[in-house]
């Protein structure tokens, strides 16, 4: 029976994939971070583990755990993270800092505790980032460049790997149906305050925060997508699943970048003079 790790299973892609590769026969380690959704996990017939991935120590624990019951690992999907949303500005360093720290170095730190069990089974590292590393938005700079940043060490594991037979797939989701925007609401409302120069700007940050959810595709449909993609002998380098995947990245290809600029200012309330 394969064997693959899933990171971020507590709810929307992460719990949406967990479900698909155990059906389609896969011995399914799903980890989520509250203990309450590790539980539900265990009920759920998972292998459950409750994991930090910023957490070295309870990565090398988890290599050994793996090591011990099975060897070596076929896929990786490195799902966990979050979007944090809100100005810059607002933001500072410290929320570019933990947004890296969750969405860009977990991939790192996570794949480079597994090596050692992808290495014996050749196996698939599959990096869940998002369209809007390739088509930024204001609102969203922080988790932008965080998922540009994931394109950009994809394409640099995947060459890096290659040698060891260890295959990199990166995706770029589009709207898909999960608790992102509730998330990244809250992350918003957090810096939303009377002190911020864009506190008159509020409803345009509040407006990004739900944006994945315009007409987003279930969680499901894109779960089945991806383990099609998986399963194939050569899985693509590059997948793009779910509403606006496809015509997002096309816009920020075509369109020239002052006009581009000046759709997104307008469509999230950037137009006025402070």
């Amino acid at each position: 029976m394969p064997v693959a790790l899933i990171t971020g299973c507590s709810s929307g892609i992460g719990r949406a994939l967990a479900d698909a590769f155990k059906a389609a026969g896969y011995e399914v380690w799903a980890s989520a971070r509250k203990a309450e959704d590790v539980s539900a996990l265990s009920a759920a017939g998972f292998t459950a583990v409750e994991l930090d991935v910023n957490d070295g120590a309870a990565l090398e624990q988890l290599a050994e755990r793996l090591s011990q019951q099975h060897g070596s690992l076929d896929v990786l999907i490195n799902n966990a993270g979050y979007g944090a949303m809100g100005p810059l500005l607002d933001g500072g360093v410290q929320a570019m800092q933990r947004q890296f720290e969750t969405n860009v170095f977990s991939i790192v730190g996570v794949t480079r505790a597994l090596f050692p069990l992808l290495r014996p089974a050749k196996g698939l590292v599959v990096n869940i980032g998002s369209v809007s590393g390739v088509l930024v938005t204001p609102f969203a700079g922080a988790y932008c460049a965080s998922k540009a940043a994931v394109h950009a060490l994809s394409d640099a594991l995947r060459m890096e790997l290659a040698p060891f037979g260890i295959r990199v797939m990166e995706v770029q989701p589009g709207a898909i149906e999960s608790s992102f925007a509730k998330n990244a609401g809250h992350e918003a409302e957090q810096l939303i305050n009377e002190q911020s120069p864009w506190f008159p700007l509020r409803e345009g940050i509040r407006a990004r925060a739900k944006a994945s959810q315009d007409k987003p595709t279930p969680a499901s449909e894109f779960a089945a997508e991806l383990l099609k993609a998986v399963r194939q002998s050569k899985p693509p380098r590059l997948v793009r699943i779910g509403n606006g995947s496809r015509a997002l990245p096309l816009l920020a290809a075509l369109l020239p970048k002052g006009l581009l600029e000046s759709t997104l200012m307008k469509r999230f309330g950037l137009r006025a003079k402070l």
